[in-house]
């Protein structure tokens, strides 16, 4: 018997998350110019880091030597939120956050609940916990919020709900939301995954962490990756009740999070004017390539976050044009959707190169 067959049954299932393809890969592959590839695959910010962070930054590097305090980080997000510093969970990445939700309330004999189309991480992290995944149908390609609380078993403790969606982009109003949670036992835990609730318009954002109060049950996580641009320097947070925080520091790593990353955070947390900024980007950006899909005739998902997901005859076949023409957008087959690929929006020459490449690639 080899030293694999004695690892956990249900690792040797999982599928290894597949990340956006990086630009010197394909450089790498197709004998490209890396200055000659658009990537347009991770939904990362277009306009890079925030300029503060990268200050801060450079700044910090004489530090190194020294083990991570997190202290100024968790202060700043508390006092943001309104919320106790024993509310803050710090993550490498929401990812890591995600992770360690799954790892406080999910084991053999356990399940966790999620919509079809939704990210990838909620059946990796539940599979890596030797618990049951609970695929529920999506509707219009997003969450049945209905369909989800009926699919909640006795050995439920665990629910995912991301708003927006990824991959699809789909937005649930927040009321349908609140009432949901009104509906869930009390002793399933609900994580509400708002990696991309900066890219809403005002008129559709809600207070979400102050939910807080009525639901104990409530995990809120959040990215610095997007509209922060700090995709590379992984920081993510989550927000809880204290004695569900205290849960998850109890299994996070305690140098989860380096010093590049912590001071990055902090000082992009107080750069309103490059928020502002990537939002109204990202606003034009979209309105560029629905516009351009919609005149090469091809249907997509709304979306409310910064990409776009749409629909061709087959996604693998025109991705790998695109791949030949120096474009690298996201196959989603993977996420049963295998006739769509979904792309990030970019700068506006960007994404009127991936427009270009894409109609000669239709």
């Amino acid at each position: 018997m080899s030293i694999t067959e004695q690892a956990l049954s249900y690792v040797r299932k999982i599928s290894p998350y597949v990340p956006g393809k990086p630009i010197t890969e394909l450089a790498r592959e197709m004998g490209l110019p890396v200055e000659k590839i658009v990537k347009l695959a991770s939904n990362e910010n277009p306009l890079g880091m925030s300029p503060k962070a990268r200050v801060a930054v450079e700044q910090a590097i004489a530090g190194l030597g020294r083990y991570p305090d997190q202290f100024e980080l968790i202060a700043a997000l508390a006092e943001r939120l309104g919320v106790g510093q024993d509310q803050i969970v710090l993550g490498n990445g929401s990812n890591d956050v995600l992770d360690l939700a799954a790892r406080v309330f999910l084991a053999s004999g356990r399940s966790s609940v999620f919509a079809q189309h939704a990210f990838a991480v909620y059946p990796l992290a539940t599979m890596s916990t030797g618990a049951e995944c609970i695929a529920v149908p999506a509707k219009h390609y997003g969450h049945d919020l209905a369909a989800m609380k009926t699919a909640i078993r006795s050995d439920t403790r665990l629910v995912w709900i991301a708003n927006p969606n990824n991959p699809t982009g789909n937005f649930l109003p927040y009321p349908e939301i609140h009432a949901f949670l009104r509906t869930v036992p009390a002793d399933v835990a609900v994580v509400l995954d708002e990696a991309y609730n900066d890219y809403l318009p005002p008129a559709e954002r809600v207070d979400t962490v102050a939910w807080l109060k009525e639901f104990p049950n409530l995990i809120i996580t959040r990215t610095f990756s997007k509209i922060y641009g700090l995709a590379g320097l992984r920081v993510g947070f989550a927000v809880a009740a204290p004695e569900l925080s205290d849960l998850l520091n109890r299994v996070r790593q305690p140098f989860n999070l380096n010093n590049l990353a912590l001071v990055a955070a902090r000082a992009a947390l107080d750069d309103h004017l490059f928020v502002a900024e990537s939002y109204q980007l990202n606003r034009r950006g979209m309105e560029q390539i629905v516009a351009g899909l919609k005149r090469l005739g091809l249907e997509h998902i709304p979306s409310h976050g910064n990409f776009v997901t749409f629909a061709v005859s087959d996604g693998a076949a025109v991705n790998q044009k695109l791949l030949k023409q120096g474009v690298i957008v996201r196959p989603i087959g993977g996420y049963g959707l295998p006739n769509h690929l979904r792309v990030t929006i970019g700068l506006e020459t960007e994404n009127a190169r991936f427009l270009a490449a894409l109609e000669q690639s239709l």
